[in-house]
């Protein structure tokens, strides 16, 4: 077992290193990635402190913030989360909402099995043409972005935790789609008298480049002979948003009501993004209730010059309720909610709800 896991570990280290070849600290190619729904964290428990929980984030929340945390599901957990990204499709200025389905199952002693699909939609949006420019007149199309990911967890000890991921990304409109497949690795490390320190690495989005193909891409003209041609451009190639996560994570217990205070604080390298650094805090009271914060501070961000919308203040909140006599394996019902500002746009909102059994 403790072979299996220095295996693992240098290939983690591999990926990490090649991660890294990526991540050159050049501004410049920021916004230059395709698939960028893939930096989005669609489950509603992890985002109510900023997805700071690198290190000690459990159950199918891990899957996009460290997926070594899928090794800590009992049995079998369904969990669903509904995301509305900066004001969802009554917003201001944004209309994507993001619904996302997740399965764990354990499979074997040490293994745990994961799936989920997230899809993030815009709404009905109007056709515009060269010809007919204004909206109303064309119909409208539903762009989609989809991405599906199979996942196992394994327990090597008591204290260590890897795992692995391979996801499909699928983005279609009505004309033009594209695809790819990515990976993503982790590993969480737990220890002291009550696995009160954790700490957690995982790299993110490790894979080809994606390109887009379809009809769009096609132009029908007429030559000077009054014969109609055809002309296809070809897609330039896009990499994928690979980053890495960094996280630590400290709990402090209160034997009186169950009381819990956990502190946490990550650090995020993007390849295509400026670094992220996170802190946040987590209150829980009878292991029943849950509250949470947190702050994502962006390189630049202090002197007012932020790349993207999603920094600054994180808050959510969990109930967990259990539904039989064993309170820690039984079966349970948790329902999560959690706010995000953003600069410039309306805040994000996102509701979940987790049944395990």
């Amino acid at each position: 077992m403790k072979k299996t896991f220095r295996i693992f570990a240098v290939v983690l280290m591999l990926l990490t290193m090649t991660g890294y070849s990526a991540f050159a600290g050049n501004d410049e190619r920021r916004g230059t990635a395709g698939a960028v729904e893939l930096l989005i964290n669609p489950w509603a428990r992890s985002t109510g402190w900023g997805g700071v929980n690198v290190a000690n984030v459990r159950g199918l929340d891990a899957m996009f913030n460290n997926v070594a945390g899928l090794a800590f599901v009992k049995n079998i957990e369904v969990s669903y989360s509904n995301t509305l990204l900066n004001g969802g499709k009554s917003g201001l200025n944004s209309g994507a909402t993001i619904n996302t389905f997740g399965l764990g199952v354990r499979v074997f002693e040490s293994g745990v099995l994961g799936v989920y699909v997230s899809s993030l939609g815009f709404g009905d949006l109007p056709v515009t043409t060269y010809d007919s420019p204004e909206p109303g007149s064309n119909g409208t199309f539903a762009p989609n972005y989809m991405n599906i990911n199979i996942a196992y967890a394994h327990s090597f000890t008591n204290t260590i935790h890897g795992a692995a991921t391979v996801k499909m990304i699928t983005e279609t409109t009505d004309n033009i789609s594209g695809s790819g497949f990515a990976i993503d690795a982790g590993i969480q490390y737990v220890t002291g008298e009550n696995d009160e320190l954790k700490f957690g690495i995982a790299l993110k989005n490790w894979g080809p480049a994606m390109s887009f193909g379809g009809t769009g891409h096609s132009l029908t003209m007429i030559n000077d002979a009054g014969n109609n041609f055809t002309v296809e451009t070809r897609s330039a190639e896009m990499e994928l948003p690979t980053f890495l996560n960094i996280g630590l994570a400290y709990d402090f217990f209160i034997d009186r009501w169950d009381q819990r205070i956990t502190i946490a604080g990550s650090f995020t390298s993007n390849a295509f993004l400026r670094d992220n650094y996170a802190l946040g805090i987590e209150y829980s009271l009878l292991n029943m209730l849950q509250l949470r914060c947190g702050y994502v501070l962006q390189s630049g961000m202090l002197t007012g010059n932020s790349a993207t919308a999603s920094t600054g203040i994180h808050a959510g909140a969990s109930i967990d309720i259990p539904l039989s006599k064993d309170k820690e394996n039984g079966t349970g019902l948790t329902i999560d909610y959690s706010y995000r500002t953003a600069d410039y746009l309306r805040g994000t909102h996102a509701i979940g709800a987790s049944f395990r059994f």
